[in-house]
């Protein structure tokens, strides 16, 4: 395949909701790569090198990705099926739409769920945490990092932390679709046992990825089930041995692999592991373009949904619209402008918000000039519904 060096990608308006996001150029060149077969010679190394990759972006040594074909709710569908067993007590800390999805995919494979709801826009406190898991023994605790739904962070240390102590056989699961690449996230420091993500947020690929990486302890977990995993797609017992064939340069067949888009998440995951900047320093991009977003906002008068500054998102905004505007009223101005964002989600207020996108290529390459320019179209779409009520 020749050199993408010069490749550029059609201009297009500016995609800003919180994923799929901005494609790097040189991303989406990977992306059209030519059809290979998943059993070559040339493409196994790809993968192998992805799988590697995958466990430096979550800072662990021991964990083990598993990179399928799929979207990130694939990865409900694993932990439900391969780390619990019908009738097992689940924990579920909701703090959006997204909690209530996982709720629902658990309780689908026969988990018995309880679920401690935070307030919309807030967080399930550590205390309330602690007082569930001494009261029965869980199976699994499980989290939205962010929840896109209300642009609310959760602190995936703390609670990790919390289950250790309080209950150290309790596996930590982290659904990380909207975090990861954008958040920090210390898998082996912080003893997390599970992190699912997706392609198309915060690492920067098309989507069609579902990613997760599992403790070694949840690995075992899996090993000692009584019962079968009560799924056939999402089965560990299918995909264990593939993931451990294609790092150790060796084919192995389950289900096609999604070839050219693994090519491009090969790339996405070089620029985030090996390129500049650094991804601590990516990170602390992510902290600073969501600062300035925000400040927009307040500049704007408007109300972020997140209570408290503190468990903000760093890789998207959700703001209320001012009073008396609702979406219709801004949200095709800022399409006019080549700009799109996306509308509200949550079931108690779908209406009265909207959502801003700001992570990977967007952040990273500051002389795109990505956020200055959402900043721009967003304080003049407003302004202009504000006008249009008063005329």
């Amino acid at each position: 395949m020749s050199s993408g060096a010069n490749f550029k990608q059609e201009p297009h308006r500016l995609l800003v909701i919180p994923g799929p996001i901005e494609v790097a150029d040189d991303v989406l060149y990977a992306n059209a790569h030519p059809s290979m077969s998943h059993v070559s010679a040339e493409f196994i190394p790809v993968l192998g090198d992805c799988i590697r990759m995958t466990r430096d972006v979550l800072l662990t040594s021991t964990g083990q990705p598993f990179i399928i074909s799929g979207s990130g709710t694939l990865g409900w569908d694993q932990v439900a099926s391969n780390l619990v067993e019908p009738g097992e007590d689940v924990l579920v800390l909701n703090t959006g739409y997204f909690g209530d999805s996982f709720a629902e995919c658990l309780q689908t494979y026969g988990a018995k769920v309880d679920q401690i709801t935070a307030e919309v826009g807030g967080v399930v406190s550590q205390a309330d945490i602690e007082s569930a898991l001494k009261s029965k023994k869980y199976k699994i605790v499980t989290f939205t990092h962010v929840d896109t739904s209300t642009g609310v962070l959760s602190d995936a240390k703390a609670i990790a932390e919390t289950v250790k102590k309080v209950s150290p056989d309790t596996l930590t699961v982290v659904d990380g679709v909207c975090s990861v690449a954008s958040e920090e996230i210390r898998f082996d420091d912080w003893g997390i046992d599970v992190v699912l993500t997706a392609s198309q947020k915060g690492l920067g690929t098309p989507p069609g990825l579902s990613i997760l990486v599992a403790s070694q302890k949840a690995i075992k977990v899996y090993e000692n089930r009584k019962t079968p995993p009560n799924s056939y797609y999402a089965s560990w017992k299918k995909w264990l041995p593939i993931m451990q064939a294609y790092e150790k340069g060796s084919p192995a067949y389950f289900a096609t692999p999604p070839v050219n888009l693994i090519y491009a998440f090969h790339a996405a995951l070089t620029r985030i592991t090996k390129g500049s900047p650094s991804l601590s320093e990516r990170l602390k991009l992510h902290r600073e373009a969501s600062q300035k977003v925000k400040a927009a906002g307040k500049e704007l008068g408007l109300k972020q949904v997140p209570l408290d500054e503190k468990f903000a998102a760093n890789g998207m905004s959700a703001f209320y619209f001012p009073e008396g505007v609702t979406g219709p009223d801004v949200l095709p101005r800022l399409f006019k402008k080549d700009v799109i964002v996306a509308a509200g989600l949550h079931k108690a207020m779908k209406e009265k918000y909207f959502r801003v996108g700001h992570m990977g290529i967007s952040v990273v390459d500051e002389q795109r000039g990505d956020i200055d320019k959402v900043i721009a179209s967003m304080k003049e779409a407003i302004e202009e519904a504000i006008q249009s009520k008063k005329l």
